[in-house]
Protein backbone atom coordinates (compact mmCIF):
# COMPACT_ATOMS: atom_id res chain seq x y z
CA UNK A 1 0.00 0.00 0.00
CA UNK A 2 1.09 3.23 -0.78
CA UNK A 3 1.82 6.27 1.60
CA UNK A 4 -1.27 8.44 1.53
CA UNK A 5 -1.08 11.83 2.93
CA UNK A 6 -2.84 15.25 2.09
CA UNK A 7 -1.56 17.21 -0.87
CA UNK A 8 -1.01 21.08 0.45
CA UNK A 9 -0.67 22.40 -3.09
CA UNK A 10 -3.89 21.66 -3.63
CA UNK A 11 -5.23 24.42 -1.79
CA UNK A 12 -5.37 27.51 -3.93
CA UNK A 13 -2.96 29.78 -1.99
CA UNK A 14 -0.27 26.67 -2.25
CA UNK A 15 -0.94 25.70 -5.90
CA UNK A 16 -0.71 29.70 -7.03
CA UNK A 17 2.73 29.47 -5.20
CA UNK A 18 3.63 25.93 -7.14
CA UNK A 19 2.61 27.11 -10.13
CA UNK A 20 4.38 30.62 -9.95
CA UNK A 21 7.52 28.88 -9.14
CA UNK A 22 8.34 25.84 -11.65
CA UNK A 23 8.09 25.51 -15.75
CA UNK A 24 4.31 24.42 -16.43
CA UNK A 25 6.41 21.01 -17.45
CA UNK A 26 8.84 20.68 -14.36
CA UNK A 27 8.59 17.63 -12.84
CA UNK A 28 11.25 19.14 -9.83
CA UNK A 29 9.34 21.68 -7.43
CA UNK A 30 11.03 23.76 -5.14
CA UNK A 31 8.71 26.64 -4.10
CA UNK A 32 11.30 30.07 -4.07
CA UNK A 33 8.47 32.75 -3.41
CA UNK A 34 9.57 33.45 -0.14
CA UNK A 35 13.02 35.16 -2.48
CA UNK A 36 12.29 38.84 -3.06
CA UNK A 37 14.12 40.62 -6.04
CA UNK A 38 15.41 43.30 -3.38
CA UNK A 39 16.99 39.98 -1.24
CA UNK A 40 20.34 40.56 -0.19
CA UNK A 41 20.81 36.93 -0.11
CA UNK A 42 19.56 37.15 -3.75
CA UNK A 43 22.22 39.27 -4.88
CA UNK A 44 25.06 37.45 -3.12
CA UNK A 45 23.76 34.35 -4.75
CA UNK A 46 23.53 35.44 -8.33
CA UNK A 47 26.82 36.95 -8.30
CA UNK A 48 28.33 33.65 -7.24
CA UNK A 49 26.54 32.26 -10.13
CA UNK A 50 27.68 35.23 -12.38
CA UNK A 51 31.16 35.12 -11.79
CA UNK A 52 31.29 31.60 -12.54
CA UNK A 53 29.11 32.54 -16.20
CA UNK A 54 32.36 34.53 -16.42
CA UNK A 55 34.82 31.67 -16.37
CA UNK A 56 35.72 31.99 -12.51
CA UNK A 57 33.76 29.32 -10.79
CA UNK A 58 34.31 29.47 -7.21
CA UNK A 59 35.39 26.32 -5.20
CA UNK A 60 32.85 23.80 -4.83
CA UNK A 61 30.20 25.79 -7.92
CA UNK A 62 28.32 23.05 -8.81
CA UNK A 63 25.62 22.98 -11.57
CA UNK A 64 22.69 22.82 -8.82
CA UNK A 65 24.00 26.16 -8.41
CA UNK A 66 23.37 27.60 -11.93
CA UNK A 67 20.09 26.07 -12.10
CA UNK A 68 18.61 27.64 -9.06
CA UNK A 69 20.18 30.55 -10.88
CA UNK A 70 17.70 30.26 -14.03
CA UNK A 71 14.90 29.44 -11.58
CA UNK A 72 15.15 33.03 -9.64
CA UNK A 73 15.73 34.66 -13.21
CA UNK A 74 15.42 32.87 -16.42
CA UNK A 75 18.83 33.85 -17.95
CA UNK A 76 19.75 31.50 -20.80
CA UNK A 77 23.43 31.34 -19.60
CA UNK A 78 22.43 30.09 -16.45
CA UNK A 79 21.06 26.63 -17.50
CA UNK A 80 23.80 27.15 -20.74
CA UNK A 81 26.56 26.71 -17.76
CA UNK A 82 24.29 23.91 -15.64
CA UNK A 83 23.83 21.87 -18.81
CA UNK A 84 27.70 22.75 -19.80
CA UNK A 85 28.67 21.28 -16.48
CA UNK A 86 26.45 17.87 -16.54
CA UNK A 87 27.82 17.33 -19.82
CA UNK A 88 30.90 17.09 -18.57
CA UNK A 89 30.26 14.58 -15.75
CA UNK A 90 28.25 12.41 -17.78
CA UNK A 91 30.88 12.37 -20.55
CA UNK A 92 34.12 12.19 -18.27
CA UNK A 93 31.86 8.56 -16.69
CA UNK A 94 31.07 7.36 -20.40
CA UNK A 95 35.18 7.31 -20.93
CA UNK A 96 35.81 5.63 -17.72
CA UNK A 97 33.11 3.36 -18.20
CA UNK A 98 34.38 2.35 -22.18
CA UNK A 99 37.27 1.36 -20.42
CA UNK A 100 35.41 -1.19 -18.26
CA UNK A 101 36.45 1.31 -15.00
CA UNK A 102 33.79 2.82 -12.61
CA UNK A 103 33.07 6.15 -13.05
CA UNK A 104 33.32 9.33 -10.40
CA UNK A 105 29.56 9.13 -8.72
CA UNK A 106 30.76 5.82 -7.49
CA UNK A 107 33.43 7.24 -5.68
CA UNK A 108 33.76 6.54 -1.77
CA UNK A 109 30.54 3.61 -2.27
CA UNK A 110 28.93 6.19 -3.86
CA UNK A 111 29.20 8.77 -0.78
CA UNK A 112 28.52 11.97 -3.57
CA UNK A 113 25.83 10.63 -5.91
CA UNK A 114 23.44 12.64 -4.16
CA UNK A 115 25.11 16.03 -5.36
CA UNK A 116 26.18 14.70 -8.93
CA UNK A 117 22.75 13.10 -9.55
CA UNK A 118 20.84 16.56 -8.12
CA UNK A 119 22.95 18.30 -10.57
CA UNK A 120 22.10 16.30 -13.62
CA UNK A 121 18.42 15.74 -12.22
CA UNK A 122 17.78 19.54 -12.53
CA UNK A 123 19.91 20.32 -15.43
CA UNK A 124 17.15 17.76 -17.30
CA UNK A 125 13.90 18.69 -16.14
CA UNK A 126 14.98 22.64 -15.77
CA UNK A 127 16.59 23.22 -18.55
CA UNK A 128 15.46 20.72 -21.48
CA UNK A 129 15.87 23.96 -24.71
CA UNK A 130 19.20 23.96 -23.35
CA UNK A 131 20.11 20.26 -24.42
CA UNK A 132 19.83 17.65 -27.35
CA UNK A 133 17.35 14.80 -27.29
CA UNK A 134 21.08 12.83 -28.00
CA UNK A 135 22.45 14.31 -24.59
CA UNK A 136 19.01 13.95 -22.86
CA UNK A 137 19.15 10.10 -23.90
CA UNK A 138 23.29 9.72 -22.73
CA UNK A 139 22.13 11.78 -19.16
CA UNK A 140 19.30 9.67 -18.41
CA UNK A 141 21.04 6.15 -18.95
CA UNK A 142 23.74 7.24 -16.71
CA UNK A 143 21.48 8.24 -13.94
CA UNK A 144 19.46 5.37 -14.32
CA UNK A 145 22.41 3.05 -13.85
CA UNK A 146 24.01 5.56 -10.85
CA UNK A 147 20.65 5.33 -9.01
CA UNK A 148 20.42 1.25 -9.81
CA UNK A 149 23.98 0.29 -8.80
CA UNK A 150 22.94 2.13 -5.37
CA UNK A 151 20.49 -0.12 -4.30
CA UNK A 152 21.19 -3.34 -6.24
CA UNK A 153 24.76 -3.14 -5.09
CA UNK A 154 25.55 -6.71 -5.37
CA UNK A 155 24.38 -6.83 -9.42
CA UNK A 156 25.79 -3.50 -9.80
CA UNK A 157 27.34 -2.49 -13.01
CA UNK A 158 28.75 -0.42 -15.72
CA UNK A 159 29.14 -0.72 -19.74
CA UNK A 160 27.90 -4.25 -19.25
CA UNK A 161 31.46 -5.19 -17.04
CA UNK A 162 30.48 -6.08 -12.56
CA UNK A 163 31.23 -3.93 -10.53
CA UNK A 164 29.45 -4.74 -7.27
CA UNK A 165 30.54 -2.51 -4.18
CA UNK A 166 29.42 -3.35 -0.14
CA UNK A 167 26.06 -1.37 0.00
CA UNK A 168 27.28 0.64 3.15
CA UNK A 169 24.48 1.75 4.73
CA UNK A 170 21.69 1.17 2.09
CA UNK A 171 19.52 -0.21 4.99
CA UNK A 172 20.74 2.91 7.45
CA UNK A 173 18.12 5.51 7.57
CA UNK A 174 20.58 6.83 10.25
CA UNK A 175 23.95 7.16 8.25
CA UNK A 176 24.50 10.03 6.35
CA UNK A 177 25.03 8.03 3.09
CA UNK A 178 21.78 6.87 3.10
CA UNK A 179 20.61 10.85 2.70
CA UNK A 180 23.09 10.91 -0.01
CA UNK A 181 21.27 8.07 -1.84
CA UNK A 182 18.09 9.28 -1.32
CA UNK A 183 18.70 12.77 -3.08
CA UNK A 184 19.65 10.72 -6.20
CA UNK A 185 16.72 8.60 -6.18
CA UNK A 186 14.66 11.17 -5.24
CA UNK A 187 15.76 13.87 -7.66
CA UNK A 188 16.20 11.66 -10.41
CA UNK A 189 12.49 10.05 -9.78
CA UNK A 190 11.35 13.13 -10.32
CA UNK A 191 13.11 14.57 -12.98
CA UNK A 192 12.01 11.07 -15.09
CA UNK A 193 9.30 9.63 -13.60
CA UNK A 194 9.52 6.36 -16.11
CA UNK A 195 13.26 5.53 -13.97
CA UNK A 196 13.02 1.90 -12.11
CA UNK A 197 15.40 1.27 -9.01
CA UNK A 198 14.69 -2.03 -8.10
CA UNK A 199 16.39 -5.50 -9.57
CA UNK A 200 13.28 -6.76 -11.20
CA UNK A 201 12.56 -3.21 -13.08
CA UNK A 202 9.10 -3.82 -12.33
CA UNK A 203 8.71 -0.50 -10.02
CA UNK A 204 9.57 3.03 -11.17
CA UNK A 205 11.78 4.52 -8.46
CA UNK A 206 8.73 6.93 -7.84
CA UNK A 207 7.04 3.41 -6.36
CA UNK A 208 10.78 2.33 -4.86
CA UNK A 209 10.59 4.74 -2.68
CA UNK A 210 7.15 5.17 -0.87
CA UNK A 211 7.18 1.51 -0.82
CA UNK A 212 10.72 0.52 0.44
CA UNK A 213 12.58 3.07 1.14
CA UNK A 214 10.70 6.18 2.95
CA UNK A 215 8.87 4.26 5.15
CA UNK A 216 12.05 2.88 7.08
CA UNK A 217 13.06 6.60 7.21
CA UNK A 218 10.23 7.17 9.30
CA UNK A 219 10.06 4.18 11.01
CA UNK A 220 14.35 5.26 12.12
CA UNK A 221 13.06 8.43 13.27
CA UNK A 222 9.86 7.65 15.24
CA UNK A 223 11.90 5.82 17.34
CA UNK A 224 14.46 8.67 17.85
CA UNK A 225 12.83 10.93 20.61
CA UNK A 226 14.12 14.07 21.67
CA UNK A 227 15.64 14.63 17.95
CA UNK A 228 19.18 14.43 16.60
CA UNK A 229 21.50 12.30 14.79
CA UNK A 230 23.21 9.57 16.61
CA UNK A 231 26.30 10.19 14.63
CA UNK A 232 26.63 13.40 16.25
CA UNK A 233 28.02 16.78 15.19
CA UNK A 234 29.65 16.64 12.52
CA UNK A 235 28.50 13.51 10.42
CA UNK A 236 24.91 14.50 12.23
CA UNK A 237 24.92 17.68 10.00
CA UNK A 238 24.11 15.56 6.86
CA UNK A 239 20.52 16.08 8.13
CA UNK A 240 20.43 19.31 6.46
CA UNK A 241 20.48 17.39 3.59
CA UNK A 242 17.90 15.49 4.81
CA UNK A 243 15.11 18.36 5.59
CA UNK A 244 15.69 19.55 2.10
CA UNK A 245 14.86 16.48 0.54
CA UNK A 246 11.38 17.00 2.59
CA UNK A 247 11.16 20.18 1.67
CA UNK A 248 11.76 18.83 -2.34
CA UNK A 249 9.52 16.21 -1.70
CA UNK A 250 6.03 18.27 -0.55
CA UNK A 251 6.77 20.72 -2.98
CA UNK A 252 6.95 18.56 -5.95
CA UNK A 253 4.26 16.01 -4.47
CA UNK A 254 2.06 17.36 -1.98
CA UNK A 255 3.61 14.83 0.75
CA UNK A 256 4.83 16.16 3.87
CA UNK A 257 7.46 13.65 5.19
CA UNK A 258 8.92 15.60 7.98
CA UNK A 259 5.23 15.82 9.56
CA UNK A 260 5.14 11.71 10.07
CA UNK A 261 7.03 12.08 13.27
CA UNK A 262 8.21 14.73 15.73
CA UNK A 263 12.13 14.45 15.05
CA UNK A 264 12.62 17.79 12.41
CA UNK A 265 11.04 19.83 15.06
CA UNK A 266 12.93 18.45 18.06
CA UNK A 267 15.92 18.42 16.13
CA UNK A 268 15.73 22.07 16.13
CA UNK A 269 15.80 22.07 19.89
CA UNK A 270 18.30 19.19 19.98
CA UNK A 271 20.54 21.64 18.21
CA UNK A 272 20.08 24.60 19.96
CA UNK A 273 20.63 23.00 23.48
CA UNK A 274 23.72 21.32 21.71
CA UNK A 275 25.09 25.07 21.54
CA UNK A 276 27.44 26.43 23.94
CA UNK A 277 26.66 29.75 25.49
CA UNK A 278 28.97 31.61 23.44
CA UNK A 279 26.83 30.72 20.55
CA UNK A 280 30.19 30.02 18.09
CA UNK A 281 30.55 26.12 18.82
CA UNK A 282 28.66 23.30 19.75
CA UNK A 283 29.18 19.96 21.94
CA UNK A 284 31.71 17.78 20.31
CA UNK A 285 29.67 14.68 19.87
CA UNK A 286 31.25 11.88 17.51
CA UNK A 287 33.76 12.13 14.84
CA UNK A 288 35.03 15.77 13.79
CA UNK A 289 36.53 14.63 10.86
CA UNK A 290 35.84 18.13 8.67
CA UNK A 291 37.27 20.52 11.73
CA UNK A 292 38.53 18.84 15.01
CA UNK A 293 37.49 22.16 17.18
CA UNK A 294 33.36 22.16 16.51
CA UNK A 295 32.77 25.45 15.68
CA UNK A 296 29.51 26.92 14.03
CA UNK A 297 29.61 27.12 10.06
CA UNK A 298 27.44 27.01 7.31
CA UNK A 299 26.83 23.67 7.71
CA UNK A 300 25.35 24.26 11.05
CA UNK A 301 23.11 27.36 9.66
CA UNK A 302 21.27 25.48 6.53
CA UNK A 303 20.63 22.80 8.73
CA UNK A 304 18.50 25.00 10.86
CA UNK A 305 17.42 27.00 8.06
CA UNK A 306 16.17 24.10 6.76
CA UNK A 307 14.37 22.49 9.64
CA UNK A 308 12.71 26.05 10.34
CA UNK A 309 11.39 25.94 6.72
CA UNK A 310 9.72 22.77 6.88
CA UNK A 311 8.35 22.70 10.44
CA UNK A 312 4.85 23.46 10.77
CA UNK A 313 5.58 24.54 14.50
CA UNK A 314 5.30 28.04 15.30
CA UNK A 315 7.25 27.70 18.65
CA UNK A 316 9.66 25.61 17.49
CA UNK A 317 10.39 28.23 14.27
CA UNK A 318 10.39 31.10 16.51
CA UNK A 319 13.59 29.78 18.11
CA UNK A 320 15.38 28.47 15.28
CA UNK A 321 15.07 32.06 14.45
CA UNK A 322 16.30 33.42 17.33
CA UNK A 323 19.33 30.49 16.91
CA UNK A 324 20.14 31.65 12.90
CA UNK A 325 19.76 35.61 14.45
CA UNK A 326 22.23 34.90 16.95
CA UNK A 327 25.09 32.42 16.02
CA UNK A 328 28.02 33.85 15.35
CA UNK A 329 27.63 33.35 11.97
CA UNK A 330 24.81 35.35 10.69
CA UNK A 331 24.86 34.78 7.24
CA UNK A 332 26.60 32.33 4.91
CA UNK A 333 30.57 32.64 4.94
CA UNK A 334 31.05 30.25 1.54
CA UNK A 335 30.05 30.61 -1.95
CA UNK A 336 28.71 27.41 -2.18
CA UNK A 337 26.49 27.74 0.80
CA UNK A 338 25.22 31.08 -0.42
CA UNK A 339 21.88 28.98 -1.98
CA UNK A 340 21.15 28.32 0.96
CA UNK A 341 20.99 31.65 2.19
CA UNK A 342 17.77 31.96 0.43
CA UNK A 343 15.97 30.25 2.77
CA UNK A 344 14.48 33.15 5.25
CA UNK A 345 15.71 32.85 8.67
CA UNK A 346 13.00 35.09 10.39
CA UNK A 347 13.45 37.87 12.57
CA UNK A 348 13.62 38.18 15.44
CA UNK A 349 12.73 34.93 17.16
CA UNK A 350 12.57 33.57 20.88
CA UNK A 351 15.13 32.80 22.73
CA UNK A 352 14.21 29.42 24.55
CA UNK A 353 12.73 29.54 28.23
CA UNK A 354 14.26 25.68 28.85
CA UNK A 355 17.71 25.31 30.34
CA UNK A 356 17.66 21.67 30.07
CA UNK A 357 17.26 19.25 27.37
CA UNK A 358 17.43 15.60 27.55
CA UNK A 359 16.97 13.58 24.06
CA UNK A 360 16.38 10.07 24.81
CA UNK A 361 17.03 8.40 21.45
CA UNK A 362 20.37 9.76 21.34
CA UNK A 363 21.36 9.28 24.73
CA UNK A 364 22.48 13.26 25.33
CA UNK A 365 21.56 15.76 28.30
CA UNK A 366 22.42 19.52 27.64
CA UNK A 367 21.82 21.93 30.82
CA UNK A 368 23.17 25.64 31.35
CA UNK A 369 22.70 28.31 33.95
CA UNK A 370 21.00 30.59 31.72
CA UNK A 371 20.92 31.82 27.63
CA UNK A 372 23.66 34.52 28.00
CA UNK A 373 27.06 34.43 26.94
CA UNK A 374 28.38 33.99 30.66
CA UNK A 375 26.49 30.82 31.33
CA UNK A 376 27.67 27.56 32.78
CA UNK A 377 26.92 24.84 30.46
CA UNK A 378 27.64 20.66 30.22
CA UNK A 379 26.87 17.62 27.82
CA UNK A 380 26.70 14.01 29.10
CA UNK A 381 25.79 10.98 26.81
CA UNK A 382 24.64 7.74 28.02
CA UNK A 383 22.47 6.11 25.11
CA UNK A 384 22.96 3.99 22.23
CA UNK A 385 26.10 3.78 20.58
CA UNK A 386 25.62 2.17 17.31
CA UNK A 387 26.92 4.20 14.43
CA UNK A 388 30.69 3.86 12.89
CA UNK A 389 31.06 7.56 13.47
CA UNK A 390 30.17 8.06 17.01
CA UNK A 391 32.75 7.52 19.82
CA UNK A 392 32.88 5.65 22.63
CA UNK A 393 31.64 8.03 25.24
CA UNK A 394 29.26 6.79 26.72
CA UNK A 395 29.00 8.42 30.31
CA UNK A 396 31.23 11.06 29.46
CA UNK A 397 30.44 14.59 30.43
CA UNK A 398 31.96 18.18 28.76
CA UNK A 399 32.06 21.40 30.59
CA UNK A 400 31.99 24.93 29.15
CA UNK A 401 31.83 28.02 30.97
CA UNK A 402 33.41 31.40 30.85
CA UNK A 403 33.17 31.78 27.21
CA UNK A 404 35.79 28.64 27.16
CA UNK A 405 35.45 24.60 27.22
CA UNK A 406 36.67 23.39 30.67
CA UNK A 407 36.48 20.02 30.31
CA UNK A 408 35.95 18.59 26.62
CA UNK A 409 36.93 15.30 24.54
CA UNK A 410 41.05 15.48 23.96
CA UNK A 411 39.40 14.69 20.79
CA UNK A 412 39.06 18.52 19.23
CA UNK A 413 42.84 18.77 20.16
CA UNK A 414 43.89 16.55 17.62
CA UNK A 415 45.16 16.94 14.01
CA UNK A 416 42.34 14.04 12.71
CA UNK A 417 39.22 14.74 14.90
CA UNK A 418 38.50 11.20 14.52
CA UNK A 419 40.10 10.00 17.92
CA UNK A 420 37.24 7.57 19.11
CA UNK A 421 38.57 5.52 21.95
CA UNK A 422 37.79 6.36 25.75
CA UNK A 423 41.41 7.51 26.39
CA UNK A 424 40.43 11.10 25.13
CA UNK A 425 36.54 11.28 26.62
CA UNK A 426 36.07 12.53 30.34
CA UNK A 427 34.44 9.11 31.57
CA UNK A 428 36.12 6.40 34.21
CA UNK A 429 38.57 4.25 32.10
CA UNK A 430 39.04 0.76 32.81
CA UNK A 431 42.68 -0.87 31.91
CA UNK A 432 42.86 -4.58 31.96
CA UNK A 433 45.96 -6.14 32.17
CA UNK A 434 47.75 -3.29 30.70
CA UNK A 435 45.11 -2.63 28.05
CA UNK A 436 42.83 -0.05 27.85
CA UNK A 437 38.90 -1.77 27.75
CA UNK A 438 36.56 -0.56 25.11
CA UNK A 439 32.73 0.29 24.77
CA UNK A 440 31.08 -1.65 22.32
CA UNK A 441 29.43 -1.14 19.06
CA UNK A 442 25.91 -1.76 19.23
CA UNK A 443 25.16 -1.56 23.01
CA UNK A 444 22.13 0.78 24.92
CA UNK A 445 23.55 2.65 27.71
CA UNK A 446 20.40 4.47 30.04
CA UNK A 447 20.08 7.74 31.52
CA UNK A 448 17.18 9.09 33.71
CA UNK A 449 16.97 12.89 34.53
CA UNK A 450 14.89 14.71 37.60
CA UNK A 451 14.52 17.50 39.24
CA UNK A 452 15.72 17.70 43.02
CA UNK A 453 13.77 19.62 45.31
CA UNK A 454 16.38 22.23 45.36
CA UNK A 455 16.45 22.67 42.03
CA UNK A 456 19.70 20.42 41.59
CA UNK A 457 19.39 18.72 37.83
CA UNK A 458 20.38 14.97 38.60
CA UNK A 459 21.08 12.52 35.65
CA UNK A 460 21.48 8.62 36.95
CA UNK A 461 23.12 6.66 33.97
CA UNK A 462 23.52 2.92 34.05
CA UNK A 463 26.87 2.26 31.93
CA UNK A 464 26.97 -1.41 32.01
CA UNK A 465 25.81 -1.89 28.85
CA UNK A 466 28.40 -0.07 27.48
CA UNK A 467 30.86 -3.38 27.90
CA UNK A 468 28.80 -5.79 26.90
CA UNK A 469 27.89 -9.19 28.70
CA UNK A 470 31.36 -11.36 29.62
CA UNK A 471 33.08 -7.81 30.12
CA UNK A 472 35.91 -7.77 32.69
CA UNK A 473 33.89 -4.23 33.33
CA UNK A 474 31.09 -6.43 35.18
CA UNK A 475 29.01 -3.17 36.29
CA UNK A 476 28.89 0.86 35.55
CA UNK A 477 26.77 3.46 37.14
CA UNK A 478 27.30 7.40 37.13
CA UNK A 479 25.58 9.86 38.45
CA UNK A 480 25.72 13.65 37.67
CA UNK A 481 24.09 16.33 39.90
CA UNK A 482 24.28 19.88 38.58
CA UNK A 483 23.28 22.75 40.58
CA UNK A 484 24.44 26.49 40.22
CA UNK A 485 27.27 26.13 37.93
CA UNK A 486 28.61 22.98 40.33
CA UNK A 487 28.61 19.54 38.89
CA UNK A 488 29.35 16.43 41.12
CA UNK A 489 30.00 13.06 39.72
CA UNK A 490 29.63 9.94 41.83
CA UNK A 491 30.70 6.51 40.14
CA UNK A 492 30.66 3.09 40.83
CA UNK A 493 31.73 -0.05 39.57
CA UNK A 494 32.10 -3.55 39.87
CA UNK A 495 35.39 -5.02 37.75
CA UNK A 496 36.88 -8.65 37.26
CA UNK A 497 40.67 -9.12 39.41
CA UNK A 498 43.28 -7.24 37.42
CA UNK A 499 41.26 -4.26 36.09
CA UNK A 500 42.27 -0.83 36.77
CA UNK A 501 39.75 2.11 37.49
CA UNK A 502 40.71 5.63 36.62
CA UNK A 503 38.55 8.78 36.51
CA UNK A 504 39.63 11.00 33.65
CA UNK A 505 39.31 14.45 33.05
CA UNK A 506 40.50 15.72 29.57
CA UNK A 507 41.41 19.56 29.88
CA UNK A 508 42.80 22.48 27.42
CA UNK A 509 45.29 24.08 29.98
CA UNK A 510 48.02 22.15 32.55
CA UNK A 511 46.15 21.23 35.78
CA UNK A 512 47.68 22.65 39.18
CA UNK A 513 47.21 19.62 41.28
CA UNK A 514 47.38 20.01 45.35
CA UNK A 515 46.48 16.76 47.00
CA UNK A 516 43.04 15.87 46.58
CA UNK A 517 42.47 19.35 45.16
CA UNK A 518 43.18 20.63 41.76
CA UNK A 519 42.60 23.29 38.85
CA UNK A 520 43.11 23.83 34.99
CA UNK A 521 42.17 27.24 34.13
CA UNK A 522 39.25 28.54 35.32
CA UNK A 523 38.00 24.99 36.22
CA UNK A 524 38.14 23.82 40.29
CA UNK A 525 38.09 19.86 41.17
CA UNK A 526 37.69 18.19 44.37
CA UNK A 527 38.08 14.36 44.22
CA UNK A 528 36.02 13.94 47.83
CA UNK A 529 36.36 10.21 47.12
CA UNK A 530 38.48 7.89 47.63
CA UNK A 531 40.70 9.13 50.22
CA UNK A 532 43.97 7.78 49.03
CA UNK A 533 43.45 9.50 45.51
CA UNK A 534 46.36 10.08 43.49
CA UNK A 535 45.79 12.99 41.09
CA UNK A 536 48.30 12.44 37.80
CA UNK A 537 48.90 15.54 34.66
CA UNK A 538 49.50 13.89 31.63
CA UNK A 539 50.43 16.04 28.45
CA UNK A 540 48.76 14.38 25.59
CA UNK A 541 51.74 15.50 23.24
CA UNK A 542 54.03 13.33 25.28
CA UNK A 543 52.17 10.46 24.57
CA UNK A 544 53.65 9.23 21.64
CA UNK A 545 51.21 10.21 18.92
CA UNK A 546 52.10 12.90 16.31
CA UNK A 547 47.61 13.42 16.28
CA UNK A 548 47.04 15.11 19.74
CA UNK A 549 48.59 19.09 19.16
CA UNK A 550 48.10 19.90 22.43
CA UNK A 551 45.79 19.73 25.71
CA UNK A 552 46.15 17.91 29.18
CA UNK A 553 44.50 14.93 30.82
CA UNK A 554 43.87 14.71 34.76
CA UNK A 555 43.78 11.21 36.20
CA UNK A 556 42.78 9.93 39.52
CA UNK A 557 43.68 6.95 40.83
CA UNK A 558 42.63 5.25 44.55
CA UNK A 559 41.53 2.21 45.77
CA UNK A 560 37.68 1.21 46.77
CA UNK A 561 35.03 1.13 43.98
CA UNK A 562 33.90 4.33 43.07
CA UNK A 563 34.95 7.78 42.71
CA UNK A 564 33.24 10.77 43.73
CA UNK A 565 34.40 14.35 42.19
CA UNK A 566 33.16 17.59 42.46
CA UNK A 567 33.72 20.05 39.62
CA UNK A 568 32.98 24.03 39.11
CA UNK A 569 33.95 26.93 37.29
CA UNK A 570 33.98 29.31 40.00
CA UNK A 571 37.41 30.46 42.13
CA UNK A 572 35.17 30.61 45.44
CA UNK A 573 34.42 26.56 45.36
CA UNK A 574 37.62 24.91 45.90
CA UNK A 575 39.85 27.91 46.42
CA UNK A 576 41.41 26.39 49.97
CA UNK A 577 45.15 25.37 48.95
CA UNK A 578 45.12 27.48 46.08
CA UNK A 579 45.95 31.48 47.70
Amino acid sequence: MRISYSRPCTLLVALFSCVLHARADAQIVIDLSHVTVDAPARARFLAWVDQAVAGSPGYNFSATDAAFAYRLTPTPAYCQLAVARVEAQVAAAEALIANAQRPAVSANQYLYSGEMIRDLALAYDWCPTYSSVAQRARWAAYADQTVWNIWNHALASWGGHAHPWPGWSVTDPGNNYYYSFLEATILWSLANPAATCNASHSQTCRSFLELVKLPPLDLYFSALPGGGSSEGTAYGLSHARLFELYRIWRDSTGINLAALNPHLDESIDWWIHATVPGLDAVAPIGDQARVSYPEIYDYHRNLLLQARAMSTSEPARARASWWLNSISIWRMTSGFNFRHDLLPAGNPGTAPAATWYHATGTGRLFARSGWNADAFWLAFAAGPYNQSHAHQDQGSFTLYGQRGFLAVTENIWSHSGIQQGTEVHNVVRFVHNGETLRQRLNTVSSMSVTTLADGTLRADANLTPAYGSGSPVQGWTRRLDYRDREVEIVDLFQVATGVEAIFQINLPVVPQINGRLARAGALSIDVVEPLDAVLTAVDWTTVGDPDFLRGWKLEVRGSGNGFRVRLGNSDMIFSNGFE
